[in-house]
């Protein structure tokens, strides 16, 4: 009996990739938090979640039966959205790196738990090929 990996894993493949997605745009909200008219922007992580856990893809759809198949995990990709600004700037940048150096330590802390809850399956994954 083949395993397949995508439900041997469970949910954390799926949110550790977006929390890697996340990071990455927190990042660059703090590196762009001097550009003038830089809107911040955010991933909604539940509905991120929820899009992974429904393998809904917002990407290529098949129209033919000959097309190939390919895998939806790698076209659901969150939708980036906009963080609404508490206190305008003068030149239209909506970063406010108190907010954005917050966020990112806290997707960095999720995104070290989803590691830690990935490296346990794997771990008993490989004890149960083992037969341990």
């Amino acid at each position: 009996m083949p395993i397949n990996f995508d439900s041997a894993l469970g949910i954390h493949a799926d949110a550790l990739r977006v929390r890697s997605q996340r990071a990455e745009l927190l990042a660059s909200n703090l590196a762009n938090a001097d550009t003038p008219n830089y809107k911040a922007r955010d991933i909604d992580f539940q509905s991120a979640m929820k899009m992974a856990a429904s393998n809904q893809s917002t990407g290529m759809a098949s129209t033919n039966s000959k097309h190939f198949q390919t895998s939806t995990a790698q076209f659901n990709s969150p939708a980036v959205q906009y963080r609404t600004t508490i206190q305008d700037s003068l030149d239209g940048n909506t970063v406010d790196e108190q907010i954005e150096q917050s966020q990112f330590m806290q997707n960095s802390v999720q995104y070290q738990a989803s590691l830690n809850f990935l490296g346990a399956r794997l771990k008993g994954l490989m004890s149960a090929i083992r037969g341990e």
